[in-house]
């Protein structure tokens, strides 16, 4: 990081058993670091063939899912469809919203895996506007859960925020992954936020478009979370008009 010359990029490679959190956090707490260095993606390989029978007997494999935003499901000549379809039902029960690619001796092409920008949410939405969408609820014997929370009616931020803040502090150490798109009372800006364990950041995007559903989409991702204390907390977040509805 000291050296002058300029990188491309740098590819960290982690032990198969590692645990992903430090390595982010690093990019969030460490002045020096964020100063000249940003978390592009976190990449995810797995085996295709052996996934479903080895995933339950290491919990390290597990959380390397859910903080993943990419995940490469390799060696797919060596599985039959059905058993391919297992396993991309499996990694969406831990990670809704990753990236899922296929492929055979984990040939791809490396654009693919490059420059994704995967932790600037507002960058994701502008690419894939749905991408919040497709996350559906799913709590399973892992302890791993990942659920999403939807509000048509907007929040107030003078609430929202110290919710929010209450949340990461009293669950912090549990949620894997948090990422939303948030709709105001009063602000025709879209705010976009994205958590890792008890780091949390979050900004204006753009604006609201005028044939854009004004929408509040909250995906957690996380070990045992108590959804409906985080429902409850949510929902007491709308805007006065809506709440006293």
């Amino acid at each position: 990081m000291r050296r002058r010359d300029r990188f491309d990029g740098i590819l960290i490679e982690t032990t198969g058993l590692a645990d992903p959190a430090p390595v982010a956090q690093t990019f969030f707490v460490d002045e020096d670091v964020r100063a000249k260095a940003r978390l592009d993606s976190i990449i995810t390989v797995v085996d295709a063939k052996h996934l479903i029978g080895e995933i339950g007997r290491a919990h390290e494999a597990q959380e390397q899912l859910a903080f993943a935003d990419t995940i490469i499901v390799n060696k797919t000549d060596l599985a039959s469809p059905e058993e391919l379809k297992a396993v991309e039902d499996r990694i969406r029960r831990i990670n809704p919203t990753a990236s899922i690619l296929h492929t055979q001796r984990c040939a791809l092409n490396i654009s693919s895996l490059l420059d994704r920008r995967a932790f600037e949410l507002d960058r994701i939405l502008e690419v894939d506007p749905h991408f919040l969408e497709e996350a559906h609820d799913h709590e399973h014997d892992d302890h791993l859960t990942s659920f999403s929370l939807v509000e048509r009616d907007p929040l107030d931020p003078e609430k929202f925020f110290p919710w929010l803040q209450m949340i990461i502090h009293a669950f912090g150490l549990d949620i894997l992954r948090l990422k939303g798109i948030i709709s105001f009372s009063g602000d025709d800006d879209r705010f976009v936020v994205q958590g890792v364990h008890m780091l949390l950041e979050g900004d204006h995007q753009r604006r609201w478009k005028d044939a854009e559903e004004r929408v509040t989409r909250l995906v957690f991702i996380g070990r045992d979370l108590p959804k409906d204390v985080i429902t409850d907390g949510f929902l007491k977040c709308r805007a006065l008009s809506q709440a006293s509805e």
